[in-house]
């Protein structure tokens, strides 16, 4: 009985110590200068952003972070203020011979 409880304890501590890993939400681009999202991006490689309410993407520093089939294309997002920043995100090649 004393191991199955110490095991319910340990079972109990890993779920608690996970918690806050799952309840952190993805970086908000509009809560950030557009410099420190291009400090995260370069940080990163990649990273998914909030970019609205209901929105967010994935954002990247080149294509060497994207599939094989997909180019990085220049977008604009907003970040702190309304600023509008200029990132590169994953798109679809739309001339590529596959």
């Amino acid at each position: 009985m004393a191991i199955l409880f110490r095991g319910a304890i340990a079972a109990s501590m890993l779920a608690a110590s996970l918690l806050p890993a799952m309840a952190q939400g993805r970086p908000d681009a509009r809560t950030m200068s557009c410099e420190r999202v291009h400090a995260l991006i370069a940080e990163r490689g990649a990273v998914v952003l909030t970019t609205g309410r209901h929105t967010y993407d994935r954002y990247v520093l080149d294509g060497r972070f994207c599939d094989m089939r997909e180019v990085a294309r220049p977008i604009t997002i907003p970040t702190k203020g309304g600023e509008a920043c200029v990132v590169l995100e994953c798109r679809d090649e739309p001339f590529a011979d596959w």
